[in-house]
């Protein structure tokens, strides 16, 4: 049995990880920002660098921490206000930034996980602010691998593609928008919270001890293909 925490567990793909783990049999930590989801077992603003600490300490011997957390803009960025830049980078990359810094202080080995972007990989239109942040999360995953490598510490990314959540339902709502974002993904579908959690846990399971420093886009093949298109 391993020893995890989730941060923001109350996003779908968050509850879909966290029952994965507790289904293979491991203890698993949850937090989220309040109870309005789920019954986390930590309250925890996940951008305040002191509390994430505070966490990661209070959670006794662990093997791997994954952070969850992120929010939507779909805008250009001549049409994003300071404030909504500001909260975007905070929900996605100072987020993760704050669970690298927790781990690398209180972590002896083991594993982070932390959530890109196919976003981050393609150039999407309307993604500004959310490619600057989740591209950040890149940059992140890789210099950490090096800095924490001799200690053995793993850093690691997912770059999902538009998922199914509660998050997107915006983008999915009508048939017409959803048959336009199934389009853009070369296998033609959309991706559930399982296939990211999936993924979360691999990356996360001691026994993929050699792997470090890599972004596993889960995205059917948006980040990184250009197919013919279907007919």
């Amino acid at each position: 049995m391993a020893n995890f925490l989730l941060i923001a567990a109350s996003s779908d793909i968050g509850a879909a990880t966290a029952r994965r783990l507790r289904d293979a049999g491991h203890r698993v930590i949850t937090t989220a920002r309040d109870t309005s989801v789920i019954e986390p077992d930590m309250i925890l603003d996940a951008t305040d660098f002191d509390a994430v600490d505070r966490v990661v300490s209070d959670a006794g011997e662990l093997d791997g921490i994954a952070v969850f957390a992120g929010s939507m803009l779909l805008k250009p960025a001549h049409l994003t206000s300071r404030e909504q830049y500001d909260d975007i980078v905070a929900a996605s990359l100072t987020t993760s930034f704050a669970a690298v810094r927790a781990a690398g202080k209180h972590l002896r080995g083991g594993s982070v996980v932390l959530t890109s972007s196919a976003a981050a990989l393609a150039g999407l239109s309307n993604h500004d602010a959310i490619a600057a942040a989740k591209a950040g999360v890149i940059g992140l995953t890789l210099s950490a691998a090096a800095s924490y490598a001799a200690r053995d510490l793993r850093i690691n990314a997912v770059a999902p593609g538009l998922v199914q959540t509660r998050l997107t339902e915006g983008l999915t709502a009508s048939e017409t928008s959803r048959k336009v974002s199934e389009a853009m993904h070369p296998l033609g579908r959309l991706g559930e919270p399982d296939d990211v959690a999936r993924a979360v846990e691999f990356l996360l399971d001691p026994a993929n001890a050699w792997i470090t420093g890599q972004v596993l886009g889960v995205d059917g093949g948006l980040g990184s293909l250009r197919p013919r298109q279907r007919v």
